[in-house]
């Protein structure tokens, strides 16, 4: 059994984003990234409860590479693979990885010895007084509040804690709408900020809201049928969100033409949705957006779950419960 050091906390962030319109302002920002439901705790603990001698060298490699990993500095980027992270380790920012460090911080000043370890709300507050500002040091712009990175924070865990430790490590990482976190390849300063998927990515199905990236045969919320990019049309500076629409109808359905051969969402009960984006988005440099199909419940209350593919070589896509079609619909942020 492996007892001891860091914890990386991973905090439920609003999934909702994928179906707000308007400026109704996400608190992702400065909230610490991402699991949906309870909080899970993945351990990037080293000690152990026995001598070095009763372990063998694979266990006390992959203790190392924790080790280094929790120690990490700034610019260093994580990958781990087990629900737990209990072989979190050290990859270059090239390679695909889960997390990367921005900045060191120190919270003795506010948590002294003795003081109790903060809860879920108390964390995302000091993500946001602690962390923001590494963020936005780091990255020379803005964090985009909208966006595909959002922070997240390694700390020590309940036992460290009580003994005063109070080091934290911010870092940046990409959390899917549903809570788990997607991969990223190549260093947070070089990625477009802008919160789109490939195209021919299908989105899950959370209750009747956005969820993780899933197969398209299995049940799910929207498939990603193009990338725009809204500088192609809005060169000299931040269009308004009724000329985002007036474009986005255009040109979404040309795309979704292209992408399906054709096919009538309508007659399928399918609906074209697209994204808009938000002042501070743009002031951060994410300027693209996507056009998805989906398909509503028939009374209205959230998204029906499709089946299948628009694709004309894939399995048909399809709504698995009724709803009522529509042509558009927006969504922000």
């Amino acid at each position: 059994m492996e007892h001891g050091a860091g914890i990386m906390e991973l905090m439920p962030k609003e999934p909702e984003r994928f179906r707000r319109s308007g400026r109704t302002l996400r608190t992702q920002l400065l909230m610490v990234g991402a699991a949906i439901g309870a909080i899970g705790a993945l351990s990037l603990s080293w000690a152990f409860s026995w001598g070095m001698n009763s372990v063998d060298a694979e266990v006390a490699q992959r203790l190392a590479a924790k080790e280094e990993a929790f120690h990490s500095p700034p610019g260093s980027c994580l990958n781990w693979t087990r629900p737990d992270a209990s072989d979190a380790h050290k990859v270059p920012c090239e390679q695909a990885h889960l997390f990367e460090v921005i900045g060191v911080v120190d919270i003795s000043d506010q948590y002294p010895p003795g003081a109790p370890s903060p809860d879920l709300r108390l964390w995302r507050q000091i993500a946001e007084e602690r962390c923001g500002e590494s963020a936005q040091t780091y990255l020379n712009k803005p964090l985009d509040p909208y966006g595909k990175l959002t922070l997240g924070v390694l700390r020590p865990p309940e036992q460290q804690w009580a003994d005063g430790a109070r080091e934290l490590r911010c870092g940046l990482q990409w959390a899917g709408p549903g809570g788990s976190l997607q991969q990223l390849t190549g260093p947070a300063v070089e990625q477009d900020q802008s919160d789109v998927w490939p195209v021919g990515t299908c989105l899950g199905l959370s209750g009747k809201t956005v969820g993780d990236p899933v197969d398209c045969a299995a049940p799910h919320s929207y498939e990603i049928v193009a990338v725009l990019d809204l500088k192609d049309e809005f060169a000299d500076g931040y269009p308004s969100q009724e000329d985002q629409k007036a474009w986005l109808d255009l040109e979404c359905n040309k795309a979704v033409d292209e992408y399906s051969g054709g096919k009538n969402l309508d007659e399928q009960g399918l609906l074209l949705g697209w994204d808009l984006r938000e002042q501070e988005s743009w002031d951060a440099g994410s300027t693209k957006v996507n056009c998805k199909v989906g398909a509503t419940l028939e009374d209205g209350s959230g998204l029906a779950p499709v089946r299948g593919s628009v694709k004309p070589t894939e399995q048909p896509a399809e709504p698995s419960s009724t709803s009522a079609p529509s042509t558009s619909t927006e969504t922000g942020g």
